[in-house]
């Protein structure tokens, strides 16, 4: 970083008002009446805003961060987020690239949630007197607030993730933050590995890395000498933790949730359960339980703490709306970062448990697992409970880049390597199982060449904000002339579901209104239906978008933003300059070319019927499931019967091991769109030698024969059966 001055160009006093080493080289310097980021006068807000801010516990150590980021490309801090660390660190920042007169870039300072990004973004706008989307700004997915002028932009890390496909080397940013490193997200791990390469390439570049112990540890141990800045916040809220080897976990919270209210003290009150639904049930008891107490204990208002939730931090900064009301937040461990913001917090309550989906490789498949939370989240959560309960725990959160899918791990890294980058160098490195089976499926989707590199195919696919899968499914499209409708599916399976729980007593009405947008082809064609009827309630007039999805049971914000989404994915292909087809839904041509398209993504999730009772036969891993209850075919079954065989989005492992979001296949066109290299290494079955004997009808009777001379030879010879050819013509949509 350039130690070019210019003495106009100063910032605010240290806490200690001391002179800190090189503060005057990178313009730290005393405070002036023009805000050195706009050249307008300071507001009297501005002045409010600093006496608060020089409270925060970072404020203390601002010197040291500031000498040592002068002196080290790296700087890991430690500390939570109610130390002020991710508001006043990407200032200070700011102010060291303003002094460079931001000649080697800006500042980024990423998260990993994008309602924690906007928030964020909002208060240092504020606490640096400037407008939000011009020097302070924010990208999150499908929504931008940034201008030629902004200097400080937060963003979720995946986001900063697709920049480097255009910008490998971030040369854009002259300090890069990443914050909540301890959260482990894939994004983040990503980011960290690749950086290590980039601080290599450009000298003048400033890292700083904001976590939590153990994380902070295992970074020095990585990074070798470097600075660590330790922050501490006191905690003036009681800790109360429910073990997690009690089997009654969720309702001991709520027993300890009622012991405090009945108890008269002041302050509210935060649980953090195992999962989204675990707090929405809680929410419910406690609303009814609420109603049964008596009006001298006073009000208690049950709050689910979502992070999705926009407006959220003045929510929680607001106080309660009487001395006799108290809050109590229902949270998951999402919402961790948000609980500073509370200011009357006086009361935690930790299950020490949560769920989480863990993909296993070998089936292509998740399931759910309910395990004990880490002593690093046991921390974050201001757990402070004895050794022998800490002892119970493990030491730091499991990475997710070793629970998820990585096939769109593998896609970005392969793309980096075109762009110049090295090897990534994880931090853990991923299961060879999974890396096996991600190259494995990258190469059946035809988006390696021969020589593991990415093919031209794969080039595209990287370029399009979806699963491989999916994306495959979108360039095929293109040949099928069907983008209008792939482009809806797509979106429609991009956003969370559209389909509402409906209240207590009204299960019935809600899937008869479902039914009436239930297309005979399967649950992709009815997503399909649901968005054009959604599109047209918003042209027509006289009718109300929102209360239209209410009567229906649907979500009208997750409908927005598959609109956003699909809009998203519109440019993107315009972009990159493929063929948008113009809509022919409910035409045959059209419903044959969408299932062809569909199955050049997804033909290693197909199914077949074995018994005509439901019980599906998945040929990849000859696992057995059903079609989940909420599928069209779940409400259509008794009437119309099942299909046969089917292609499905996602398989979950659970009690049924339910396949969601299912639609009716021919066989005849899976023989078409799969790679025959693909089919052949499906494990044998009897539903792969009915597709064989599809695909070849007198080489299978030949085969058949061939098969049966081979077992009796081998069992005079006691030798093993031949092994099939590896070596066969890749997928006809290359």
């Amino acid at each position: 970083m350039s130690e070019e001055n210019n003495p106009a160009e100063t910032a605010e006093v240290c806490a200690e008002d001391v002179d800190c080493p090189g503060e005057e080289a990178f313009g730290f310097g005393d405070d002036l009446e023009l805000n050195q980021f706009d050249g307008l006068p300071f507001s009297s807000r501005y002045y409010k805003l600093l006496k608060e801010r020089k409270t925060l516990p970072v404020w203390k150590l601002r010197c040291e961060f500031e000498e040592a980021l002068v002196s080290n490309q790296l700087v890991i801090v430690s500390g939570t987020a109610k130390t002020g660390r991710s508001t006043q660190i990407p200032q200070w920042c700011a102010e060291l690239c303003l002094s460079a007169q931001y000649q080697h870039g800006m500042v980024v300072c990423t998260q990993t949630n994008r309602q924690q990004a906007v928030d964020l973004a909002l208060r240092v706008a504020d606490e640096m007197d400037v407008n939000i989307g011009h020097e302070v700004g924010y990208t999150i997915p499908l929504e931008t607030c940034c201008s030629s002028d902004t200097v400080l932009r937060y963003c979720t890390d995946d986001m900063l993730l697709r920049e480097m496909m255009s910008d490998p080397f971030l040369e854009h940013y002259g300090a890069i933050i990443i914050d909540q490193a301890h959260e482990r997200t894939v994004s983040t791990d990503i980011l960290l590995g690749l950086l290590k390469d980039i601080l290599l390439q450009r000298p003048e570049l400033r890292v700083v890395v904001l976590a939590v112990q153990p994380m902070t540890d295992k970074l020095l141990k990585r990074y070798g000498s470097i600075p660590l800045i330790n922050l501490e916040a006191s905690c003036p809220a009681e800790v109360v933790h429910s073990s997690s080897h009690n089997k009654d976990y969720f309702y001991s919270a709520l027993r300890l949730v009622l012991e405090i209210h009945r108890a008269k003290e002041d302050g509210d009150v935060v649980v953090f359960f195992a999962s989204d639904e675990e707090a929405r049930c809680a929410q419910s008891i406690l609303q009814r339980e609420g109603t049964r107490l008596g009006a001298d204990l006073g009000e208690m208002v049950p709050v689910v703490l979502c992070p999705g939730q926009g407006g959220l931090l003045a929510f929680l900064t607001k106080q309660p709306d009487s001395k006799t009301s108290r809050r109590v937040f229902l949270s998951t461990q999402q919402g961790v970062d948000m609980c500073w913001a509370i200011e009357s917090l006086n009361f935690v309550i930790d299950t020490g448990v949560q769920k989480k989906m863990v993909y296993n490789p070998r089936i292509r498949a998740n399931f759910e697992v309910l395990e004990p939370i880490s002593q690093c989240q046991a921390g974050l959560r201001k757990q402070l409970s004895g050794p022998t309960e800490e002892s119970q725990l493990p030491a730091e959160n499991t990475p997710q880049i070793l629970e998820s899918n990585i096939t769109p791990t593998a896609l970005f890294l392969k793309r980096m390597e075109i762009a110049g980058l090295g090897q990534c160098d994880f931090i853990d490195r991923p299961d060879p199982e999974g890396l096996m089976q991600a190259l494995e499926e990258l190469d059946y989707l035809a988006a390696l060449d021969n020589d593991g590199n990415l093919s031209e195919i794969g080039i595209i696919m990287s370029e399009i904000p979806l699963e491989p899968q999916m994306a495959k499914a979108l360039l095929a499209s293109c040949e099928f002339d069907c983008v209008s409708e792939m482009l809806t599916i797509a979106a429609m399976l991009s956003a969370p579901s559209c389909f509402l729980k409906p209240p207590a007593g009204l299960s019935h009405e809600a899937v008869q209104c479902h039914r009436k947008f239930q297309h005979p082809e399967g649950d992709h064609f009815t997503l399909i239906n649901i968005y054009n009827v959604f599109r047209q309630s918003q042209r027509e007039q006289y009718i109300n978008s929102e209360k239209w999805c209410q009567d229906y049971f649907l979500d009208h914000s997750a409908l927005k933003k598959a609109e956003a989404i699909r809009s998203e994915l519109t440019d993107t292909l315009n972009r990159i300059e493929l063929p948008i087809s113009d809509p022919s839904f409910g035409t045959r041509t059209n419903t044959l070319n969408l299932k062809r398209a569909l199955l050049a993504g997804f033909f290693m999730q197909i199914a077949r019927d074995v018994d005509g009772a439901g019980n599906y036969f998945i040929l990849t891993h000859k696992h057995m499931a059903q079609v989940h209850p909420h599928s069209g075919y779940g409400a259509q079954s008794q009437k119309l019967g099942l299909p046969e065989w089917v292609v499905f989005h996602e398989y979950t492992l659970s009690e049924n091991n339910y396949m969601r979001t299912v639609s009716e296949m021919s066989p005849q066109v899976f023989i078409q769109m799969a790679p025959l290299y693909f089919f052949y290494n499906l494990p044998p079955s009897e539903s792969k030698e009915i597709l064989q004997g599809l695909l070849d009808p007198d080489g299978n009777r030949k085969r058949k024969d061939e098969k049966q001379k081979a077992a009796s030879l081998s069992s005079e010879a006691g030798s093993g059966c031949a092994v099939m050819p590896q070596s066969y013509d890749r997928c006809v949509i290359q």
